[in-house]
């Protein structure tokens, strides 16, 4: 592994050189993908316990707001990495996730809950 430099001559913190921070201010951009992540995961634990809870697959709207949140944070992070695969993937994502919302709120205020609700 190289050891990147600081201005000042000295050398990187060794997670620094592990994420491929060259500089301090790309640690933030660093913390919004990781961000996006936990709020990927964040979504699947929230429905595997309301899941649990009811003993039956339930998908709350939670979910999707967790969905959209995590690919809107990751797709700022793949913007700022120029990774086309994940830009393409969250921004594909992101649609669907916004359009599963529109459907439950749509349902909601004509009366009829969506699934899951």
């Amino acid at each position: 592994m190289t050891n990147l430099m600081l201005a000042a001559g000295q050398e990187l913190p060794l997670w620094m050189d592990i994420l491929h921070i060259q500089h301090g201010w790309e640690a933030a951009w660093v913390a919004v993908g990781l961000a996006g992540q936990l709020l990927f995961f964040a979504r699947m634990l929230i429905q595997w316990l309301i899941s649990e809870a009811h003993h039956q697959s339930i998908v709350p709207p939670i979910f999707w707001w967790c969905s959209l949140g995590g690919a809107l944070l990751l797709l700022c992070y793949f913007l700022w990495r120029r990774d086309p695969i994940g830009i393409l993937g969250q921004a594909f994502g992101f649609l669907v996730y916004a359009r599963n919302l529109t459907f439950i709120y749509a349902g909601a205020s004509r009366g009829r809950p969506g699934p899951g609700v």
